[in-house]
């Protein structure tokens, strides 16, 4: 796939992979929403045990092996909440264009110059 393939298609394709990774391994009993959602927190509490002491500066410059594993972790995050999505049957790049219009009505841009 490339970098021109639609959001929408990476997004399906990626679902498809891991649906693939996970009944090769027979993981279907154990991706239950609940579980799912678990492993995407503990996930997530990985991903920020990498900046857990950095200063804000350090944070925005880490060093090329500690952004690979951030990324390997980022990846973790996205991975669980994929397949949470899969699970609950819901269109992630759908109900993230729907938050962020929420986003927008309650959150207002700022006028130019302010």
């Amino acid at each position: 796939m490339t970098d021109t393939t639609p959001p929408e298609d990476r997004m399906q394709a990626l679902a498809r992979a891991l649906q693939q990774f996970a009944d090769a391994r027979e993981w279907g009993p154990f991706h239950s929403p609940k579980n799912l959602a678990s492993a995407l927190v503990v996930e997530a509490g990985e991903l920020l045990e990498h900046f857990q002491w950095l200063t804000e500066d350090q944070s925005r410059q880490l060093a090329p092996g500690a952004k690979q594993a951030v990324a390997h972790e980022m990846a973790d995050v996205l991975l669980y909440l994929v397949q949470l999505s899969t699970v609950l049957g819901i269109d992630l790049l759908d109900a993230a264009h729907a938050k962020m219009a929420l986003n927008a009505q309650k959150y207002p841009a700022l006028p130019p110059g302010s």
